[in-house]
């Protein structure tokens, strides 16, 4: 009796093994499309010099049309109308430096409102999508990240955490006019804000909860963030943490898990209570469960990295036309938009 050894190439093994798989599989990089080159290339012409480190530094997405707002370094913020085909300058000469964080642009769950908190460059903050420009006093060499309090008309509450100061944290009650600075200690990793007196915060050991405006601070909740600012969207407070998503409904005097841990430490973003996507060191996820499950659909671009939570990569979504976007200081701003 002869015996007969089959060889199957893995290529064929892998296709038997996946078939029937239902669940969307990882973009490739090669998905993702520089949206940035027409804008640089054009500053280049005009002999414009683009601040260190180069290219890009920033992006965001007005989460109710899909406009997407990308950071040129001293060169201000560009607006896109049609998801990054043409850009136009956006900020009339009043934003300036770079975003080294991905909670540097933080836009207003509601749409149009947008602040920037830019390191070594003018930050400030804008009511209608762009039209008209309000700024903020500079402080050092300004911010990381910060929380405003959307709640208001015209934003006054501000919760930021300046950069490379020893965990300086500062309060404005002026909408960025004036800052107090309400603490120092480098352990703090992460804001939120709900009114003038009522802040949130983390040091590493659960959160922290101020009704003093910062004078005092109890510990809230054993739960620990990943994330750096507190999301308040449709009235409920979200927080990315080490347990999955952290949610509060009381302006984060108690707080609860919801769904399953995600390894992200940007965002979340939302279309709905049940539909969010986060991003992290591996890419974006999807949940539309409200994080009962999470779907990988796509990596971050070939060259970003997340050296530590929220940091560097600026990584943004359009809930409207399902369009992913990714900056990093000192490469292109990319897109990539979803197969539907």
């Amino acid at each position: 009796m002869k015996l007969y050894i089959v060889v199957i190439p893995c290529s064929l093994l892998l296709l038997a093994i996946c078939k029937g798989q239902e669940k969307p599989q990882p973009a490739t990089a090669a998905n993702w499309v520089n949206i940035s080159d027409s804008v640089t290339s054009q500053l280049k012409e005009q002999n414009k010099k683009i601040d260190w480190p180069g290219l890009t530094a920033g992006a965001t997405v007005d989460p109710t049309n899909g406009d997407v707002y990308m950071i040129v370094p001293g060169q201000g913020i560009w607006k896109s109308t049609d998801r990054g085909g043409a850009f136009a300058r956006a900020d009339g000469g009043k934003i300036g430096g770079r975003c080294e964080t991905g909670y540097a642009l933080n836009f207003d769950p509601a749409g149009k409102r947008l602040a920037c908190f830019m390191l070594d460059g003018p930050a400030g903050i804008t009511l209608d999508s762009g039209k008209t420009w309000r700024s903020f006093k500079n402080v050092g060499r300004n911010w990381d990240y910060a929380a405003v309090d959307w709640s208001q008309s015209d934003p006054k509450s501000i919760f930021a955490a300046r950069h490379e100061s020893g965990g300086e944290m500062y309060l404005s009650a002026d909408g960025g006019q004036s800052w107090k600075q309400i603490g120092k200690d480098p352990k703090f990793a992460g804001v939120g804000i709900f009114d003038d007196k009522t802040l949130l915060t983390t040091k590493g050991g659960g959160i922290l909860r101020s009704t003093d405006a910062g004078s005092t601070w109890a510990k809230v909740s054993d739960l620990q963030p990943i994330g750096r600012v507190v999301q308040v969207y449709k009235n409920v407070a979200w927080w990315l943490g080490k347990e999955g998503l952290l949610v509060s409904t009381d302006k984060g005097a108690t707080w609860s898990t919801q769904g399953k841990p995600v390894d992200a430490s940007f965002g979340p973003w939302f279309a709905s209570k049940k539909h969010l996507m986060v991003a992290g060191k591996k890419g974006f996820f999807q949940t539309t469960d409200g994080g009962q499950s999470w779907i990988l659909i796509a990596p971050i671009p070939a060259g970003f990295d997340v050296p530590m939570p929220g940091w560097f990569t600026n990584p943004a979504w359009d809930p409207i036309h399902d369009v992913l976007y990714a900056s990093k200081m000192g490469m292109p701003t990319y897109k990539l938009e979803r197969q539907k």
